[in-house]
Parts: structure tokens; sequence; C-alpha cells
């Protein structure tokens, strides 16, 4: 289930929730009850680094141009 981050306009609380896709958004904020709570946006809990994956990266042998092969000269 993924987290979503949460800020309430009235109290500036924010704070996270794991919640279904399928949940409706929350509404009011626990710290102060009131129904002003938004969605707030966040970064990704990931990195891809490097300069990219390329269809070589994991092959070997006569297996590396695999692209290649199926094109007609």
């Amino acid at each position: 289930m993924p987290l979503y981050n949460y800020q309430c306009e009235s109290c500036d609380h924010s704070f996270e929730a794991m919640q279904k896709f399928s949940d409706a958004p929350l509404v009011d904020c626990p710290a102060c009850a009131a129904p002003s709570l938004k969605k707030a946006v966040s970064r990704a809990g990931f990195r891809l680094g490097g300069t990219g994956w390329y269809e070589t990266d994991f092959k070997t042998g006569a297996k590396k141009n695999l692209a290649g092969a199926d094109k007609a000269d």
C-alpha cells in the first residue's frame, strides 16, 4: 500500500498515511479535527542512477544483439 503525505491548511500539521488506492482521501486533521486536509506532494522513494539500461547489460555470448538480429538486410 502506498504512503500519502497530508498537510492541514488550518494548523499546518503534516503526516503520512498508508492507504489503499481505492480509499477515499482523508479530510479531518488528527491534530486539530478541522476538515481541511490536503494531499501534499512528495518526492519519490527511489532514485534511478547511472547512464541508463541497455539491451546488452545482462546478456552474454550470442544473445548480445537481439534487436539487430531481427532486422532484415
